[in-house]
């Protein structure tokens, strides 16, 4: 197959994504994953999918990608390129597979058990728009000439070991961050709250820690976000924010506390679910170390209209670009140069 039909395969899919009239079957698709997975709400899923659809799978978008190398239309060797998903928000392995197959090499998909439905039903329908597309399925990576894996970072310890020897891109947890400087509206405030409530904060995309000016006053964050509120009906998110809320006040750990999101100081990244950490900063050159500091662990940092180097605007952290590659690792030139 060409670049091309490879392009066309997928963009048709992205139109596929976006017909309401197939609205039907993408219910009866994210019903489904939502009773597989109750953290994957059918709100959730479609969510993913429309952003998948929209910057993603158009043809503009992924000529405006793929022009930014080399493809050819058939590689001088085709490899078997195995790619281990992760399963912790909708259809999250999917830029893995959209990479692997437009680089001409041949995709050797594990599913993760918590993603299994919805991820297969889109291979399915791939499948179904062009029966060309070299992609298979398996639960061992024992074959592969290249891997691509996503997990822990304790599973990562064990794939760097086991694959050492072959090609590979190994991930590990990463969260992502905000930056407030006290100059945001309250439209900037609900876009981060999107940021860090969307997919309940599952995802390594998801806000997880705020730097703040010192002394910084979170009533008018608080009363921007209200609306998202509904969060807390979800049982799941309920149980863990009952959960840190009992934690914090045995321990009288200091808070914030609006009824559904908790505030609270700490140096760590990683905050639990319904939990955000702030930490202050003195200067921007002060930011600047910290984040520098951290910036393995770090997906992506969000800032109003981006005028922290590097991050993104308010409400943009879920919709990254197709060259917004996970951990900084730009898959696409991985995979030429195989």
């Amino acid at each position: 197959m060409t670049l091309q039909a490879r392009i066309k395969a997928f963009a048709e899919l992205g139109r596929f994504l976006r017909d309401e009239n197939n609205r039907s079957e993408i219910e009866l698709w994210a019903d489904k994953a939502s009773h597989q997975n109750n953290w994957f709400t059918v709100e959730n899923t479609f969510k993913a999918l429309k952003s998948i659809s929209e910057y993603f799978l158009t043809e503009e978008l992924l000529t405006q990608w793929t022009d930014l190398y080399e493809i050819p239309d058939t590689p001088k060797t085709i490899n078997s390129v195995g790619v281990i998903m992760a399963g912790n928000i909708p259809a999250v392995g999917f830029h893995d597979l959209l990479t692997i197959i437009l680089s001409g090499h041949v995709c050797v998909a594990k599913v993760s058990s918590q993603d299994s439905y919805l991820m297969l039903a889109l291979i399915e329908k791939l499948l179904e728009i062009e029966p060309n597309l070299e992609i298979r399925l398996a639960d061992k990576m024992n074959e592969v000439d290249a891997l691509i894996a996503t997990g822990s970072d304790n599973s990562a310890r064990y794939f760097e070991y086991y694959f050492r020897n072959k090609p590979h891109i190994i991930r590990q947890n990463r969260t992502s961050v905000a930056i407030l400087n006290g100059e945001e509206t309250e439209e900037d405030f609900l876009n981060l709250g999107g940021d860090i409530t969307d997919y309940f904060g599952l995802g390594c995309r998801n806000i997880s820690k705020m730097y703040v000016p010192a002394d910084y006053d979170f009533t008018k964050f608080y009363d921007s976000i209200e609306s998202l509120g509904d969060i807390f009906y979800h049982n799941k998110y309920k149980n863990n924010y009952d959960y840190n809320k009992s934690i914090y006040l045995v321990n009288q750990i200091h808070h914030y506390d609006n009824g559904f999101l908790i505030l609270t100081p700490n140096d760590a990244l990683v905050s639990p679910i319904s939990v955000v950490f702030y930490e202050n900063y003195e200067s921007q050159e002060d930011l600047k170390n910290i984040i520098s500091s951290q910036i393995d662990k770090i997906q992506c940092v969000v800032s109003k209209n981006g005028w922290f180097e590097g991050s993104f605007n308010f409400g943009d952290a879920q919709k990254p670009k197709l060259w917004d590659y996970a951990d900084g690792v730009d898959t696409m030139a991985f995979l030429l140069s195989l």
